[in-house]
């Protein structure tokens, strides 16, 4: 631990200390690291505020050793924050007027003869500032009330309590039933504080933002007034036990005080605390689901059509090659108001026919649907032989990047629709090259991603990006900037650099070549050159993960196997015969050792997933068309604490909630399912008003495959032109053409 902590000071970044110093931290991945630091910040910030508060107590000259030594036991920043409370310099209070008017001499005479009646001590207190008995008795009141909410052991006591026992409640503002309607699962809601999930927290809070519902934290809501545990407590802390009237006066104040002053003061506190605890868990699965995108399984270096779906603008086509190069561009109308289907169809056709296109990207929004028909129909259309794969690709975040200076700067020469298409197509081919060039935030698989604190949701996406780039590695020689610039140690401005070295003396020959980049530093490689690869280069181990700096190492573990390094990486069987402890030397441990064998038998490997695509349901094209009992395939598009959103290709992504995920229990949705995965779904409710989609994944009582009977007809598209019909031989023609 602590030579991680030295780590993180010196600047070394989590994924090189995750990859190459496991000697040093045991081992801790980047999850554990980031955790640390995070945990580390807190701590440090805790202590600075600890010897702040120290030196403002000490030089009010208040400081006695009981007082510094419960300031130098605080555990938690809520806790010295409650010990500071009596110090800390306030605003003229109400107890303060009080003493002011001379009554801390009635309130001590109250507590010193509890037999005495208040009223009557208090009639000697009684002055023009205080016209009566009952102004000064409400003076001393304030005092006691101060008093209480000061107490620090009194305060821990009780916020323990509340967040035990409390319960979350929301009720609808009334008149606004009908504007509400979609938090109408919360109009009359309670459930536990403690243990309300982020989710249900988040959209009671949202609905109390929007001026719908009322949320509160109901505390002993059945309690006779004066008896709920909160007003008890305070009435102990004052010690006020008898039936004498000066205790009695005292519990009354006690519980007035906590009515009025202490509860609210606390109900803040808690619900400030379950909103953080709220977003810190919607952050945490925004960032699950962003690692599951990024690392989605990349459909490789293959000319690749992508298409930006519209309706009156058109169909935004763009056609990049294996490298992602755009080749050619167009836009077709094969809806409203042109409806030149046929048209479209054989400028489709000849793309793929001049380009050899491979894959067809389709954005999934507005006619996503309607444009996947028609490209079913014109690839059905085609000649015998080798036919593209159409594949539904999220387009979250498109729109942001096309509009971007990044974009503009990349492709200059293209219309602002059709840079949308060519992201498109490059993010099939390589999902994690091209989303690196979105702002994480943009791409959109959070819950309640807008209603969290922006700059912590920045911060961890940010970390996920960089993390996810270093897992996979990225290649020196063909990378963008925008990727370069995410690898460890690199930067934006280094990125740059490296991009223009590139351009002017053209490809890296070898990882150490990165030294000749302006500004780029022994620093700087020794934290980014592990995460580089350079393929076909003079140095073998430069398109592995193997450090340079473990190169000997690894040379000396190919020389212990009698071949060269090239022909160890093409055959590399005879690793396993090799035992692991014998090249642990004073540098390097076992667990670098493993990680060069590993390597090497793999040079290079990708960690991501095999590509393979979802196959939508012919003629099930809106959520009018599904019915209760159909079996679907879909592609897992985001996954929340409370379930997973798949979209089965009705512009309407449904729910499995997590208790319907498997055909047993399940705590984290994440334990079944991840972003991208392609699954098999059930519909069980269709909720067209509030367009809401019920499904399940389970397997009992499954019904077959087969889709249902249904009474209404299915909206299509034109079918498909047979093989002899008039358009299909005009096709056939155009693709000769």
């Amino acid at each position: 631990m602590t030579a991680a902590i030295a780590l993180l000071d010196e600047g070394a970044t989590v994924p090189f200390i995750a990859r190459y110093r496991k000697e040093a931290t045991g081992g801790l991945d980047d999850t554990q690291l980031r955790n640390l630091a995070e945990r580390l910040t807190y701590l440090r910030e805790m202590e600075a505020r600890r010897a702040a508060i120290a030196t403002s107590i000490t030089e009010q000259g208040k400081m006695t050793d009981a007082l510094a030594l419960q300031v130098a036991r605080a555990t938690t920043k809520a806790e010295l924050e409650d010990i500071y409370l009596p110090f800390k310099p306030k605003r003229r209070t109400k107890a303060m007027i009080a003493r002011e008017n001379g009554l801390g001499p009635l309130v001590d005479a109250i507590l010193a003869d509890r037999r005495a009646d208040p009223a009557v001590l208090a009639k000697a207190y009684v002055t023009e500032a205080l016209p009566d008995v009952k102004a000064a008795l409400e003076g001393a009141r304030d005092i006691i009330a101060e008093g209480l909410a000061e107490r620090a052991d009194l305060l821990g006591s009780l916020r323990d309590h509340m967040r035990r026992t409390g319960r979350l409640t929301a009720t609808v503002v009334a008149g606004k039933e009908t504007e509400g309607a979609k938090f109408s699962d919360y109009f009359a809601h309670s459930e536990p504080f403690a243990t309300a999930p982020s989710h249900r927290v988040l959209a009671m809070l949202r609905g109390r933002n929007e001026g719908i519902l009322s949320v509160d934290l109901a505390i002993d809501a059945d309690a006779p007034r004066g008896q709920s545990q909160g007003e008890r407590a305070c009435g102990a802390a004052l010690q006020a036990a008898s039936q004498g009237a000066g205790d009695v006066w005292l519990r009354d104040a006690a519980a007035w005080a906590f009515r009025i002053k202490i509860k609210t003061s606390l109900s803040l506190d808690l619900m400030s605390d379950l909103r953080e605890a709220a977003e810190a868990e919607a952050i945490r699965v925004f960032a699950r689901n962003l690692k599951d995108l990024l690392l989605a399984a990349p459909a490789g270096g293959r000319a690749t059509m992508g298409l930006d779906p519209g309706i009156r603008t058109g169909v935004k086509v763009a056609v990049v090659d294996g490298t992602g190069k755009v080749l050619a561009t167009s836009t077709v109308y094969p809806f409203q108001p042109k409806n030149d289907l046929r048209g479209a169809q054989v400028e489709l056709a000849r793309l793929i026919r001049a380009h050899g296109v491979d894959l067809i990207a389709i954005g999934n929004g507005t006619a996503s649907r309607e444009t996947e028909k028609m490209v079913a129909d014109m690839i059905a259309a085609l000649p015998a032989g080798p036919k593209p794969t159409k594949v539904i690709v999220s387009e979250a975040g498109a729109s942001v990047y096309s509009a971007s200076e990044l974009a503009a700067k990349e492709f200059p020469e293209l219309d602002v629709s059709l840079r949308g298409a060519v992201s498109i197509a490059r993010r099939l081919q390589d999902p994690l090259a091209e989303l690196v060039k979105i702002e994480p935030k943009a791409i959109g698989v959070g819950q309640y991603q807008h209603d969290v604190d922006q700059y912590r949701l920045g911060r961890s996406l940010e970390a996920v990006v960089e993390d996810a780039v270093n897992a996979v590695g990225v290649d020196l020689n063909t990378a963008s900037a925008p990727l370069l610039a995410r690898v460890s140690g690199v930067g934006p401005g280094l990125a740059e650099s490296i991009v223009a070295h590139r351009d002017a003396n053209g490809a890296f020959a070898t990882r150490k070549d990165l030294l000749k980049v302006p500004r780029l530093g022994p620093k700087v490689f020794e934290q980014a050159a592990g995460f580089l690869r350079v393929t076909g280069g003079k140095e073998p181990l430069d398109a592995s993960s193997v450090h340079p700096e473990a190169y000997d190492l690894a040379r000396k573990i190919v020389a212990a196997c009698g071949r060269d390094i090239r022909s160890l990486m093409a055959e590399p069987a005879v690793l396993k015969t090799l035992d692991p402890r014998t090249f642990i030397d004073a540098r390097f441990g076992l667990p670098t050792v493993k990680d060069i064998l590993a390597e090497l038998e793999k040079p290079g490997r990708d960690p991501r997933p095999s590509f393979k695509t979802a196959t939508f349901a012919d003629g099930v094209d809106d959520i009018k068309d599904l019915t209760p009992g159909m079996s679907l395939e879909g592609t897992v598009t985001n996954v929340a604490a409370f379930g997973a959103f798949v979209d089965i290709g009705v512009h309407q992504d449904g729910l499995v909630h997590v208790s319907q995920l498997a055909d047993r229990f399940v705590k984290d949705p994440h334990e079944v399912v991840k972003a991208g995965d392609v699954v098999r779904v059930r519909v069980t409710e269709v909720d067209v008003a509030r367009k809401r989609i019920a499904l399940t994944m389970r397997k009992d009582n499954a019904p077959s495959d087969a889709p249902p009977k249904r009474d209404a007809p299915i909206k299509a598209l034109p079918t498909t032109p047979a093989q002899g019909t008039a358009f299909g031989d005009a096709l056939r023609g155009a693709l000769k053409r």
